[in-house]
């Protein structure tokens, strides 16, 4: 080895270590300031801003696919000339992060009272200011290339000034209202909750089937109930108006149980008859279909318990008791009254406070709403218009849709102390409301009175779904604003389109009057390998830093982003991250190779015009091909088929075939042929480094550095273009025939267990004059790679007695095998290959004669397919004459 190769070996390490590239390039990238936007003010916007993570904790798996999908786009992007930004941001996650800090203070013996609002919001900011430092890390460890420059938090200065503007504007117009409605009650943080904060969990409970009598004494109506003990709010039973069974109860008076009560028997009309005894008891105050159903028919509202899930004066003699042993002593009591007639074992789906985990109170009370149906309107306009949003895949589409067009309030507020305070302050002395963005207190037309403001914060949601326009600036006309706004595209989880998704989507139409993002990207969850939701109770998490720790970033990302598909789940398997692994090694051990042969070349030297070999022809042309496949795939988000092309190219065209091809040049006496390899292969390896490097950034860096090259870093390379003139069909004919005969050599070998080291004798029969030149032209690596002893190539000459057999497209093989042969083998493996052959001609030929297929299909489609029938049949007719010439 020259002195130059050993200082070239010596730059690459024998091994990749991925903790000391990780920890260089970033610090790297970050001093010299590569993903900040804005520095090119003549190249296109493309924007993305992050799905803020909750200042609660670590980021999950679920986390590093969502995030490492975004910085794949962007890196792409900002490859091919965007000015792309990333911008970075968390959410302050109201109830999920003052939950934490309960539970941290409960520890120490305390609760938020003891310390007061002003204190405990404290503690709270240094939560959020920890966490948020582990989230900055986590990400520097995933290797994302965010601007931090911009950086938000839903929480800052900015952002809470766009949230009061939101507020005011909206309830001005009379689509923020504060009204007594049912609502998702925690009674252990007592609040108010999203229907996201809701976990719906499969539980065995009963169904009590209860009497109550007719106030007439003429009889009784039957209803049943998994919650007897919200019958203390009952106050009508509700049957079908077209109900036979019932028609002439119509208007009676019941008495209730136990309280003594008169309700009336209403009609409507979403009583099932058909459903049980096709009569429901009615308790406007705990359930939102009774809610609604009281609203109709102007029935009271009765509150049964408090806001801790406390039984309350209205509950009589059952005051004081908790709901569940309420429900313990209302059913014996309901028992011994003789109005209890059954009781059945009932499985039903209950809903638990996802924080909490208690189970979740429907609960009349006053809140804060969002009228949203004119809201959704304009969004379903635009959408149906076709200057919507484009779901990938399409078919969340039809989910969003469902949604907003069944869309009801919005409760807006949270009975929580972290969060946007809500901006509405009440005179003491008159009641009038005032809602404003600045404190009233400091402005002159409120001087001298009692003002004191409501003491409730806005749901999280209420922030996040101002993300991408506030983030920029917005209620201000900024720079960023006007330039990166409408974003381009939103990467999230299947899981918070209704939540999160279609809430930016309508907030954004009518504050900006643009969508808010051109594509949203929908992603599924990480499963664990048995295809189970990974949860602390299941203990089957996957922590990205420990996959990391084990086999570097790069196997991480590349495993999570190629195991995705669109919209679907993926299972998390530690198998392919070590594939992953191997994968990167032997990326770096090909480019070690290829650096030992590039000896004193610049990028200057690089020439790839001119007198070109086959081989070289054809890698530049699998090259380009698969840069215009990959670039397609990532931007129709299709990282999983992305994934398989630059594997199958990496490994199988530049590992496996050009580069021991390559071999034969590099090592041989033509100075001329050995600098176009050298050339080609620098350029080929450069290139592929690029394509990688959006899913590998830290070993693509370091490789590249070591390769020749112009400009500073890979991450600023410019992306690979497909060119025309790289297309070299000949090239690829010339390659494929090459590639199939040692294959068929190679195979024949194993199928006799004749070892590679050991030479044979080779014999090829081509179809025609044109293959029989490719054979000659190239007949030193078919001498080479099939390892042969003696080689020859003639349109003329008869297959031997005794020989392994093989047909390829174009040619027959023969490996004469003296002693090596099994003749009754030989034909009975052409036999297997012929009845392999006849059901290829089959299938093709059935293809060909339906008339269906003929006239639907494209012409190009039907010449490929009558290609094949030649091939096979040709194919087939030699393995018959091979077969009868063994025979005979």
């Amino acid at each position: 080895m020259s002195e130059q190769d050993n200082k070239t070996t010596l730059e690459m390490p024998t091994t990749y270590d991925p903790k000391s590239a990780e920890q260089k390039w970033y610090k790297t990238w970050m001093e010299k300031g590569y993903f900040r936007a804005g520095q090119h003010p003549e190249a296109e916007p493309f924007t993305i801003v992050i799905p803020p993570p909750n200042v609660t904790g670590m980021l999950h798996i679920g986390h590093a696919l969502d995030f490492t999908l975004q910085d794949i786009i962007i890196r792409a992007k900002r490859m091919q000339g965007y000015d792309a930004l990333w911008l970075p941001g968390a959410d302050h996650a109201g109830i999920a992060t003052q939950t934490k800090v309960e539970q941290k203070l409960r520890e120490e013996g305390l609760t938020r009272y003891d310390l007061g609002r002003e204190k405990f919001l404290e503690k709270v900011w240094e939560w959020k200011d920890l966490y948020l430092d582990n989230i900055h890390n986590q990400w520097e460890k995933m290797g994302f290339s965010l601007d931090y420059s911009r950086e938000r938090f839903t929480l800052d200065e900015g952002l809470s000034k766009a949230v009061r503007e939101v507020f005011v504007k909206l309830y001005k117009k009379g689509l923020i209202y504060r009204g007594k409605r049912i609502i998702n009650w925690d009674p252990a943080a007592r609040t108010a909750l999203s229907d996201i904060e809701v976990e719906y969990k499969e539980v065995n409970g009963n169904l009590y089937h209860l009497q109550y009598p007719l106030k007439d004494g003429s009889g009784f109506i039957t209803v049943a109930t998994t919650r007897p003990e919200t019958m203390l709010g009952d106050t009508a039973v509700a049957v079908h108006p077209e109900d036979g069974r019932y028609k002439h109860m119509i208007g009676k008076m019941l008495v209730l149980p136990i309280i003594g009560r008169e309700i009336p028997i209403i009609a409507d009309d979403y009583v099932d008859k058909d459903f049980g005894s096709g009569a429901v008891k009615i308790t406007p105050a705990h359930d939102p279909n009774d809610f609604e159903m009281g609203q109709r028919h102007q029935l009271p509202q009765i509150t049964v318990m408090d806001e801790t899930g406390t039984m309350n004066a209205e509950a009589g003699k059952y005051q004081g008791l908790d709901r569940s042993d309420c429900r313990k002593q209302i059913v014996a009591d309901l028992k011994e009254q003789g109005v209890l007639i059954r009781i059945e074992e009932h499985v039903h789906q209950v809903g638990h406070s996802e924080r909490t985990g208690v189970v979740v109170e429907p609960y009349l009370s006053t809140q804060w709403f969002v009228e949203m149906k004119p809201l959704a309107a304009k969004a379903i306009e635009a959408q149906k218009a076709g200057k919507g949003v484009n779901f990938v895949p399409d078919r969340f589409e039809r989910t969003y849709l469902h949604w907003i067009e069944n869309v009801r309030d919005w409760c807006i507020s949270r009975q929580l102390w972290w969060g946007h305070r809500i901006p509405a302050w009440y005179d003491e002395e008159t009641g009038e409301v005032i809602v404003s963005a600045e404190d009233p207190t400091t402005l002159p037309e409120y001087a001298g009175r009692k003002l004191i403001q409501d003491e409730d914060v806005l749901d999280t949601w209420f922030s996040s779904a101002l993300w991408p326009f506030s983030t920029l600036g917005w209620p201000e006309q900024t720079e960023d604003l006007k330039r990166y706004y409408p974003t381009s595209v939103l990467v999230t989880g299947y899981d918070i389109i209704y939540f999160w998704v279609s809430r930016m989507i309508f907030t954004a139409l009518e504050f900006t009057e643009e969508i808010p993002f051109k594509d949203v990207l929908m992603h599924g969850l990480v499963r664990d390998a048995d295809g189970r939701k990974m949860s602390k109770s299941l203990g089957n998490g996957v922590d990205p830093l420990d996959v990391i720790d084990q086999y570097g970033t790069d196997a991480m990302r590349y495993m999570i982003s190629t195991s995705s598909t669109p919209g679907q789940d993926l299972r998390f398997r530690w198998e392919r991250v070590e594939q992953a692994r191997n994968f990167a090694n032997k990326i770096w051990n090909a480019s070690r190779f290829a650096l030992m042969n590039l000896e004193g070349v610049t990028a200057a030297d690089i020439d790839i015009t001119g007198d070109l070999s086959t081989v070289d022809r054809w890698i530049l042309h699998r090259l380009n091909e698969t840069s215009r496949d990959i670039t397609r795939l990532i931007d129709a988000y299709e990282f999983g088929e992305t994934g398989r092309l630059l594997y199958n190219f990496i490994w199988d065209d530049l590992c496996d075939w050009y580069i021991e091809f390559a071999k034969l040049s590099l090592y041989g006496e033509n100075a001329e042929a050995k600098k176009k390899t050298q050339s080609v292969l620098a350029y080929v390896l450069d290139r592929t480094l690029r394509m990688i490097h959006p899913f590998m950034p830290f070993i693509s860096e370091e490789i590249w550095q070591h390769l020749p090259h112009e400009g500073e870093t890979i991450t600023l390379a410019a992306w690979p273009v497909y060119d025309p003139a790289f297309e070299d069909k000949d090239a690829v004919a010339e390659m494929n025939l090459l590639i199939d005969v040692i294959r068929a050599v190679r195979n024949i070998r194993a199928e006799v267990n004749v070892p590679m080291s050991k030479k044979v004798e080779l014999l090829i029969k081509p179809g025609d004059q044109a293959v029989l030149d490719i054979i000659n032209r190239n007949g030193e690596y078919v001498r080479r790679f099939c390892n042969t002893s003696e080689f020859d190539a003639g349109l003329e000459f008869t297959a031997p007695d005794k020989a392994m057999t093989s047909i390829v497209s174009g040619a027959e093989l023969y490996l004469p095998l003296a002693g090596l042969l099994d003749i009754a083998q030989e034909i009975s493996r052409l036999e297997k290959e012929l009845q392999h052959l006849n059901s290829e001609v089959e299938r093709v030929e059935k293809k060909l004669s339906n008339q269906g297929f003929v006239a639907k299909a494209p012409a190009k489609v039907i010449e490929e397919e009558k290609a094949k029938q030649a091939d096979y049949s040709d194919k087939r007719a030699k393995v018959i004459a091979r077969i009868e010439e063994l025979k005979a």
